[in-house]
């Protein structure tokens, strides 16, 4: 399996939680893929600094702590890794957050 593969399962995967924890369903979609139109992009903490010039990481999870923008931890406890969905980064620093 190749790094492609991966994170194409990953990001439906990401899609799927999304959706149950939008939807309050607890109903799995017919279809597993994601769609093309509709792709959801991911960021880490890290990442999410650079898509935001002169943001923190600190400040990041100060704002996934109190809810304000959408994310999914990957793991458990300290060790998992906080992914912070991008559409409502941008949408949050736009005003027009959640």
């Amino acid at each position: 399996m190749n790094i492609t593969q991966k994170k194409e399962i990953v990001d439906n995967i990401l899609e799927l939680l999304i959706q149950l924890t939008e939807d309050g369903e607890n109903t799995v979609p017919q279809t597993t893929a994601a769609p093309t139109s509709n792709k959801i992009e991911m960021l880490t903490i890290k990442e999410c600094t650079e898509v935001i010039q002169g943001l923190s990481e600190h400040t990041i999870r100060q704002l996934v702590k109190q809810g304000k923008v959408k994310s999914v931890r990957t793991g458990e406890g300290k060790n998992g890794k906080i992914l912070v969905n991008k559409a409502d980064l941008i949408a949050y620093f736009n005003g027009k957050g959640v």
